[in-house]
């Protein structure tokens, strides 16, 4: 199979990404955390090692939704009716998603509370 122009892989990875925008209630709310944390690197006066960490922790978050939604589609597909097992693969994705949040969280409290208390 021969592959796609670069550009063409692009188009498909930023469709990708508009398709999660659209579909996915998680990624919006955790794109909107995103948008809020732009929001306050700017207005905010951060190191840059604190916007740093920031946008890392933030992308790592919608990373992880992105590939949690990736394995839930793909066990969808794989086995359409309800299976424990295909259960237990679903909530350790999940899982994922839930840990880099928290992390997330921590780090926020940890960057942001020097800078507004």
């Amino acid at each position: 199979m021969q592959k796609p122009p670069l550009h063409k892989s692009f188009l498909n990875a930023f469709r990708g990404l508009f398709a999660m925008v659209k579909t996915e209630r998680n990624f919006q709310i955790e794109l909107s955390a995103f948008i809020i944390n732009l929001f306050l690197i700017f207005y905010l006066p951060l190191s840059r090692l604190d916007a740093t960490l920031i946008l890392i922790v933030s992308a790592a978050v919608l990373s992880a939704e992105i590939f949690n939604t990736a394995i839930e589609k793909i066990c969808d597909i794989i086995q359409p009716n309800f299976d424990k097992r295909i259960g237990f693969i679903k909530d350790i994705a999940a899982g994922a998603v839930v840990l880099t949040a928290i992390v997330a969280v921590i780090t926020g409290i940890l960057v942001y509370e020097k800078y507004l208390f």
